[in-house]
């Protein structure tokens, strides 16, 4: 989830839970709790990118990091005299909430977040959000500009669009549930259908919405992407273009370590591509730039392995090339009418 995001729900929280006490301050309070589990993001300025992939949502997104984050920041606090009378236990509630709410909020889209660490490696994802959908961000960034800006209400209408600002996007991650069920219905059928042998697969939003779907299924050799819409036809058969998983390229790497790592950050769906003299990685959980209109299009996360190119912005790289008003529309007439065409992409 975006730092926006966070800090917008952080801040309704607070407002929630420490307005009372600490007035408008509560709310910027809040705002840098929700966020303070993305303190890894000071490992970039030292350790190689592919490593610092695996550290970001690492072991500062897990529950025992958060438990002791709070529980000292709680101390601190109930200590500091500005802050003594709101109490040590309210703080270690108030910091328990936002920094475990945090990571949970961080499982909903596509990184992978690893909750258990240092006792699992395991990564949780449950592809229900895109890294930043307006129509979940909006509701809490309205309640805290109220909060901020509107004079003169009272603590119990200061309450109302504070509840308002959690309420209204926890019922769109309800929606989100909705819909990916329906896509899921879709492309099971469609995976049967064509008789496509498959052994896992996962479905995440596209860009910016939750009703336009990216689809990769996973063979022996590679991997099956389509795209399907949550307005398709119960019947539309969802079209998947295949892409080798080369793996071969990889073992000739001299650089293993780094090919684990980036192994590991793709939790199994990735590919290698060889593109004249640049060899690439690619981590499919990302999606590609504009794959719903253009199937050879790059994937949004591509990594160059050779030559050493610049891979700072991987994660993010090419994600909004070529996006205009045309592209927009596009965009939408394949949300809204899937069913015109010839074949769906």
């Amino acid at each position: 989830m975006d730092s926006l995001t966070h800090a917008a729900i952080g801040a309704c929280i607070g407002e929630l839970t420490l307005g009372k006490k600490l007035g408008r301050h509560a709310l910027w309070v809040g705002a840098l709790a929700q966020n303070l589990p993305d303190i890894d993001i000071v490992a970039a300025l030292w350790l190689p990118f592919s490593q610092n992939l695996i550290v970001h949502r690492g072991i500062t997104h897990s529950f025992v990091f958060g438990a002791g984050l709070a529980l000292l920041l709680a101390f601190i606090l109930a200590k500091w005299p500005k802050t003594r009378t709101v109490g040590f236990t309210a703080f270690l509630l108030f910091f328990l909430g936002q920094i475990f709410l945090h990571d949970l909020l961080d499982t909903c889209n596509a990184y992978g977040t690893g909750l258990w660490l240092p006792f699992s490696e395991t990564r949780f994802s449950w592809h229900l959000l895109y890294v930043a959908d307006p129509l979940f961000t909006i509701w809490p960034i309205l309640a805290v500009l109220a909060l901020l800006f509107v004079r003169g209400t009272t603590l119990q209408a200061r309450k109302g669009w504070a509840i308002l600002g959690l309420l209204l996007p926890l019922g769109y991650l309800g929606y989100a549930n909705v819909n990916k069920a329906e896509v899921n219905r879709g492309v099971d059928a469609s995976i049967a259908k064509q008789g496509l042998r498959v052994q896992s697969y996962f479905t995440t939003p596209t860009a910016f919405n939750n009703w336009l779907w990216y689809v990769v299924a996973a063979s022996d050799s590679g991997y099956h992407i389509g795209y399907r819409s949550v307005f398709e036809k119960q019947d539309a058969t969802t079209a998947f273009t295949y892409y080798p998983r080369n793996s071969h390229l990889l073992t000739e790497h001299p650089d293993q370590q780094e090919v684990q790592a980036l192994k590991q950050f793709a939790a199994g769906y990735y590919t290698a591509q060889q593109k004249q003299d640049t060899l690439l990685f690619n981590v499919l959980r990302f999606g590609q730039v504009m794959g719903w209109r253009d199937t050879t299009s790059s994937f949004a996360f591509h990594y160059y392995l050779n030559p050493k190119l610049d891979n700072t912005l991987a994660v993010q790289r090419g994600r909004f090339k070529g996006w205009d008003s045309h592209t927009v529309k596009q965009l939408f007439h394949r949300i809204f009418k899937p069913d015109e065409g010839q074949e769906i992409r």
